[in-house]
């Protein structure tokens, strides 16, 4: 007889979800779907709130990465007043964003997979845990929480609090960074690249003892999409958008992310509440695209850092055109924290970072704005 199987609740994402698998009267799987509940609901009750509202209202759409909601609603409202920001505060976002990223991927990384990686996918479930990685493995588990409390710390030297800042403001930000809390930043950031050249290490072995997973693991031929600056570069707060292939080819590129609705269409499945985006001259599914730090690295000419650009020419050993395996996302984090870390060293040591010149003042000039830039997770648009 056929069978449902489902796995509920799936543990140790940021979120809720579950699993069904459909077996046929043979016992062989036809069909399986992951359940996740994305409805928010906050574009019915932003109505009537003043678009001045929308960056600390929005940024409580996510626990996890206020920080990105928060500046994609702040870049939208700019293109509302139609400022260009001053220099200093793009900078001071941009300093922001890498902060989350840094510590958001520390999260993925040693808090929710670390566990599988280093005790063993067979592990048993009481002891692969953030608890038993602590106990199997210290330095490890005290290095995810260092690693985090530095992405937090930057968040909440710049906004106050580490979750849910009112930092970013329609054109601009609130204040400047205060020069001590520059100075311990920048202090900061050397203990953090120690931490990930270790990181590298036990990933390389952990790739070693998963040679099965890695190879099986979400490997499907699908399209690609990421932000990537004017040199084609890895880019997380202001660039163009770029499709890429599965064999590695530029699919599209240079697209201005205003215009994204012309390329990217929306789909719906009746058993699902998640949208299903594509790229449009492709259609539904064969324009199907993946986002995140896979997608990033896959689209990207280079990182643009020392350190990043060496760890990325070895990511890209992966594989002879695009990684195809959603196992390398966990490489892929570990060369983004690389590349954040090394980008906040530039920000932070930039004298142009010390102006008081951090908000751009106008009413409002347009009746139509987005903002765009790369979130932890993917690439997130706020119209």
């Amino acid at each position: 007889m056929a069978e449902r199987i489902v796995i509920d609740p799936v543990s140790r994402i940021e979120g809720h979800a579950k699993i069904t698998i459909h077996l046929d009267g043979e016992g062989r799987v036809e069909d399986a779907r992951f359940h996740v509940t994305e409805f928010r609901g906050f574009e019915k009750f932003c109505e009537g709130r003043s678009f001045r509202e929308m960056p600390v209202i929005t940024s409580r759409i996510c626990g996890i990465c206020p920080v990105s909601h928060l500046l994609a609603s702040a870049k939208a409202c700019d293109a509302l007043l139609a400022v260009e920001i001053p220099d200093a505060a793009k900078q001071l976002r941009r300093l922001m964003n890498l902060g989350q990223l840094l510590q958001s991927h520390a999260l993925s990384l040693y808090h929710l997979s670390a566990p599988d990686l280093v005790l063993g996918m067979d592990a048993d479930p009481a002891r692969r845990n953030l608890v038993g990685l602590l106990a199997a493995e210290p330095g490890i588990a005290r290095d995810g929480i260092r690693l985090r409390q530095i992405g937090q710390e930057v968040i909440a030297a710049l906004g106050g609090k580490r979750i849910h800042s009112p930092y970013a403001t329609p054109g601009g930000v609130v204040a400047p960074l205060a020069p001590e809390a520059r100075d311990r930043l920048r202090a900061s950031l050397p203990d953090a690249l120690a931490i990930l050249a270790r990181a590298l290490g036990w990933y390389r072995r952990a790739l070693d003892r998963h040679r099965d997973e890695v190879e099986a693991f979400g490997s499907s031929p699908t399209l690609f999409m990421g932000m990537v600056g004017e040199d084609g570069g890895l880019e997380h707060y202001d660039g163009k958008l770029r499709f890429v292939g599965p064999d590695g080819q530029v699919v599209a590129d240079g697209i201005d992310p205003a215009r994204y609705a012309e390329h990217v269409g929306e789909a719906v499945e009746p058993w699902s509440y998640l949208k299903f985006p594509y790229y449009k001259p492709l259609g539904y599914p064969g324009g199907s695209y993946r986002v995140g730090p896979l997608a990033r690295l896959n689209v990207c000419r280079r990182a643009g850092t020392p350190r990043a650009d060496e760890a990325l020419a070895e990511f890209r050993q992966r594989a002879p055109g695009a990684v195809l395996s959603s196992f390398h996302y966990h490489g892929a984090r570990l060369v983004e924290m690389i590349h954040a870390v090394e980008r906040m060293e530039r920000i932070l040591d930039d004298p142009a970072l010390s102006s008081e010149d951090v908000q751009a003042q106008a009413r409002r000039n347009r009746f139509e704005g987005v903002g765009a830039l790369e979130a932890p997770r993917g690439t997130l648009f706020h119209h």
